[in-house]
Order: structure tokens, then C-alpha cells, then sequence
């Protein structure tokens, strides 16, 4: 669906995405805070992550749909051609996983501190991305006689040939939906209930995710690259819930205690502290200051106090926070 003005041209798809990506920013932005991380500072990674996000997608859609891409000239260009469709998140979780770790080096914050607080966001991006399917009536699964069936109309390019006008078919994108946010709260709920950090968070969102798209897909009917009789979008969800294992079994035997910062050592951030009642002008600051005369007094108390010849105390300056470097 495109809404479209005289001179602009959107794409429901890339709404959902946009909002999806800014859900996912708000859910981990205080995920981090809540660990001690400066809040905002997951713009700074996400402006590696998302980008890389995207191309990541883009190339791992073209590369399991090579007959779309390759063979002339005129088909390579597409390529380029995003805005037609064509995004794979397994190749967003790779591409998004560089623009991390680019991130996360520039800004002092651990990986896996950020993959953790990341994980129940990337559940929720993916829901509001999936009903982008829903609009551009894509992604679909096999005829159904069920309730649930969605009508498909029969102009669509990716109609089955010999099926009739009418015929229903499983909303595979609308299950996602439903298992990504129910994926949200299980999340949400074993990382709060036992403490899971060092990635291990992340390895139940491979797991999760590994397991509802594994059985999703098989049930699509759109074209895919086939290896070994089984479509590569499957290949993939087993692997995510391989490595996932992986990471979970790794993680806890090499780092069984708690993470002792949100940032690695040497690259800490700590909010500033409160304004001191004390931190006032003095008559040793520029003459025309806005202090109060109760002020100016205690600055003059400061003065008299103070060794002859000397100079009180000038008051304090405030930052927004340190963050200390190596």
C-alpha cells in the first residue's frame, strides 16, 4: 500500500519498519539505563546498526532469491532497487550485529551488555515490521478453509497459477506477530527473573525466534532458494537457535557471576552530581553576575575566611555527565 501526495510517495511497509525501529530504540534505550548506561547513548550505536541493518537485509535477500538478481544487466540493477521490497531479518541480525560491535567500541558499552537490552526489541521491531506484509499482501501461507484464512486478490504477482478466485490462505505473517510479542514477554520475564546477562538474553531471542520462523516458513508458499530440499530461511532459523544454544552454554561457563558494568573497563560514564548549595557566585566573579544578595553574602563570608591574599572559591561548573577513557 502507498499513500501518495503530489510530489511523495510512502510505502506502509517502511512506516511499519520506521516505527518498529523506533519501539525497539525507546524499549532498549531504557533497558540500558536501567543498567547504569548514559540514556541516549543508544543513538550513538544506532546509527552504525541500523544502516548496516538495512544493507545486511538487502543482501541476504538478494543472495536466496538469485533468479530475481542475476542473469542481465538490466535485473543487477534492481538490486539497488530497495524500495520494490526485498528485506531478509537474518541478514538485518548479521549486518545489524558490525554496526553494533562498531558501536559499542566507539561508545565504551559492552556488546553484550547492549545485545541483552537489545533483545526484547528486536522482537517488537519485527512485529510492527511484519504487518507491512499484511498491507502489501505478501509472505503468505498455504490455502486454508480456516476462519482465520486471508483472502488474496487474485490480481496479486504472487498468486498461485491454477488456484480459483476466493481462495484463502494462512496469514503466516499475522503468527509472527503473535509470537514475536508473546517472545516480548517471555523475555522481558527470564532476564528480569533471573538475571540473564553476559548475551544469555540474546540467546533466548535466537532460540525463540529460531523456533516460531522454522515452522512459519515451512508453510509459505513464495519463492525461495532451496538447499538440500529445505528452503534457506529455515536453514537459518535452525541456525540462529544453534548459536543461541551456543552462546547460552558459553556464556554462563565462562562468565557464571554479574557483568560489573554497563561499559567495558577504563570507558565508565558517571552521572553528575547533584548542584551544591554552596556552588554560588562570589564578588571575585565578573561584576555584572545574576547572584542573589543573600548569595553575595555567603561569598563574603567565604572571603573573610579565606588566607589573606587569597581567593574564594569560584563555584563549580556542571556537565550532563563523565565518561571516563582509557
Amino acid at each position: 500500500m502507498t499513500f501518495v501526495s503530489p510530489n511523495l510517495s510512502i510505502r506502509t511497509y517502511a512506516i511499519c519498519i520506521l516505527v518498529g525501529i523506533i519501539a525497539a530504540t525507546i524499549l532498549t534505550n531504557q533497558r540500558l539505563k536501567a543498567r547504569g548506561a548514559e540514556s541516549g547513548v543508544v543513538l550513538d550505536i544506532a546509527l552504525w546498526a541500523v544502516p548496516l541493518g538495512i544493507i545486511g537485509a538487502r543482501i541476504f535477500h538478494v543472495v536466496t532469491h538469485p533468479d530475481d538478481y542475476f542473469g542481465s544487466a538490466e535485473k543487477m540493477l534492481h538490486i539497488l532497487y530497495i524500495w520494490e521490497g526485498g528485506i531478509a531479518i537474518f541478514g538485518s541480525l548479521i549486518g545489524g550485529a558490525v554496526g553494533v560491535y562498531i558501536g559499542c567500541r566507539m561508545t565504551g558499552v559492552r556488546f553484550w551488555t547492549f545485545a541483552d537490552a537489545l533483545a526484547p526489541g528486536l522482537l517488537l521491531a519485527q512485529a510492527f515490521g511484519r504487518f507491512g506484509n499484511y498491507f502489501n499482501h505478501e509472505l503468505y501461507g498455504v490455502p486454508t478453509n480456516a476462519w482465520w484464512g486471508l483472502e488474496i486478490e487474485k490480481s496479486n504477482p504472487a498468486f498461485p497459477a491454477g488456484l480459483p478466485a476466493g481462495t484463502l490462505f494462512q496469514p503466516t505473517f499475522l503468527f509472527e506477530v503473535i509470537w514475536d510479542v508473546a517472545g516480548v514477554l517471555v523475555i522481558l520475564y527470564l532476564s528480569k527473573k533471573f538475571t540473564l546477562q553476559w548475551g544469555k538474553t540474546l540467546s533466548v531471542y535466537l532460540i525463540w525466534y529460531g523456533l516460531g520462523r522454522s515452522y512459519f516458513e515451512s508453510i509459505r508458499i513464495d519463492p525461495s532458494l532451496i538447499f538440500l530440499g529445505v528452503r534457506t530461511n529455515i536453514w537459518a532459523a535452525w541456525a540462529a537457535i544453534l548459536i543461541g544454544v551456543i552462546i547460552f552454554v558459553v556464556q554462563s561457563r565462562r562468565h557464571p557471576g554479574l557483568e560489573p558494568s554497563a561499559y567495558v573497563p577504563g570507558r565508565q560514564w558517571s552521572p553528575t552530581p547533584a548542584v551544591d548549595s554552596a556552588d554560588t557566585y562570589s564578588e571575585y566573579d565578573e561584576t555584572d553576575n545574576d547572584a542573589d544578595l543573600d548569595s553575595n553574602s555567603h561569598s563574603e563570608s567565604a572571603t573573610a575566611s579565606a588566607p589573606q591574599g587569597g581567593a574564594a572559591p569560584r563555584g563549580k561548573s556542571v556537565t550532563s555527565g563523565t565518561r571516563l577513557k582509557s
